[in-house]
């Protein structure tokens, strides 16, 4: 038999023991190996929706919030604000693009938008299927719309009020599907895209206070600066309004570093379990050493060398390391669908499989070392055995 093959009987001879150290490795190295999968890709999705997108024009609120629900479309917005008011700062000087936004309904509780062309320009999110909106209730819709939804061109929808709602249905507008955008990863994949004025027509019907139309009023504008004095004179501007401007770098840099707070915190319960599994391999080793003694003894009266029995138990640490380490490897991936379908259910954040990472390269190389490091004293000892005494007192 091969030293492989008494390696791996060895470690089915003591499952409990055995097993236990894999699954203690595994949590560990798929606990950090999920927050590097997440870590990517939450930076790639925060960096991709905010593509040269300077300042975000909306109701006074919350800064984050604003940058959440007009880049990201995860929050209630802040507010409208008047048509009027936003065109002042849509055609300064210091501003090179301005899109505008308007909504405040849904279909299926994925948003409808109104908008320009400039909007799906602005991503180069291409229409696959159909054409852009051009007249009035026209919608062309996101991929991950038409798939969850199970639309196609021509169809036709009643929006409902409100954006976590489906109960408030404006029967007497109908929408129709003239064209579908062929999948980005942007967040238009998740948005049914149409005219500014049908966002309005929708909500003629409405009641409103005296003077106060829904055709005067947006959600919010998108803004690029020409010079990056805006970002100095704008905010003065509209001091005296309603309005405020929030800076999306400022509040992803924000975004990011609560977020890698509770990352590293996980990061280290990750290491901590590591570490953990680090003493259970080595006791399990060890007693295994003490149980086999004996056996060992008699194998170097065999004329086996001492050289390799250290191989041999090196060799049973290395392979309840890599056993644990892919294991652990595809509890991540596990745990990546599982968020995936949350996060995709209940906020319409899209993950994807990222593939093997670079830095999971040295998550396996700290399993492999864990492994060698756990499994090296009871080698050294067992090149030290004393081959009479052992045998004399069996």
């Amino acid at each position: 038999m091969t030293l492989f093959g008494i390696a791996w009987k060895n470690i089915r001879h003591r499952p409990l023991q055995s097993g236990l150290s894999i699954i203690l490795l595994a949590f560990g190295v798929g606990l950090i190996s999920l927050l590097a999968l997440l870590e990517v890709q939450f930076k790639e999705e925060l960096d991709t929706n905010i593509k040269d997108i300077d300042m975000v024009l909306g109701a006074k609120g919350s800064p984050l919030q604003l940058i959440l629900a007009n880049v990201y479309h995860i929050d209630a917005p802040t507010g409208n604000i008047k048509l009027e008011d936003a065109k002042r700062v849509m055609k300064n000087p210091l501003i090179e693009q301005a899109i505008p936004l308007a909504y405040g309904d849904n279909y299926g509780l994925f948003r409808i938008v109104g908008s320009e062309h400039t909007y799906p320009e602005h991503y180069n999110v291409k229409v696959q299927d159909g054409a852009l909106w051009e007249d009035k209730y026209q919608t062309t819709i996101g991929s991950e719309v038409a798939k969850k939804m199970g639309m196609k061109i021509g169809d036709t929808f009643f929006s409902a009020h409100g954006l976590n709602d489906g109960t408030d249905v404006h029967t007497d507008k109908p929408f129709t599907v003239v064209g579908i955008f062929e999948p980005s990863g942007t967040v238009i994949d998740q948005l049914i895209l149409c005219s500014i004025e049908s966002v309005w027509g929708v909500h003629e019907h409405v009641e409103t206070a005296e003077n106060d139309h829904p055709e005067d009023e947006i959600t919010a504008v998108l803004l690029k600066k020409r010079n990056p004095m805006a970002i100095v004179r704008l905010p003065n501007m509209i001091k005296d309004t309603n309005m405020q401007i929030a800076l999306p770098s400022i509040e992803i840099n924000r975004i990011n570093q609560n977020f890698g707070i509770g990352m590293d915190s996980l990061r280290w319960i990750g290491i901590i379990i590591v570490g953990i599994s680090l003493l259970s391999l080595f006791v399990s080793l060890y007693s295994s050493l003490r149980e086999r003694r004996y056996e060992l003894a008699l194998m170097r009266s065999m004329g086996i060398k001492s050289v390799s029995l250290f191989i041999l138990i090196i060799m049973e640490g290395l392979f309840l390391a890599l056993v644990g380490l892919l294991l652990g490897f595809l509890l991540s991936r596990c745990g990546l669908a599982t968020l995936a379908y949350f996060l995709e259910n209940e906020f319409k954040f899209d993950l994807y499989d990222a593939g093997f990472l670079s830095s999971e390269l040295y998550i396996g190389l700290m399993a492999i070392f864990v492994g060698i490091l756990a499994s090296l004293l009871p080698a050294i000892e067992a090149m030290s055995i004393n081959i009479s005494k052992t045998l004399s007192n069996a």
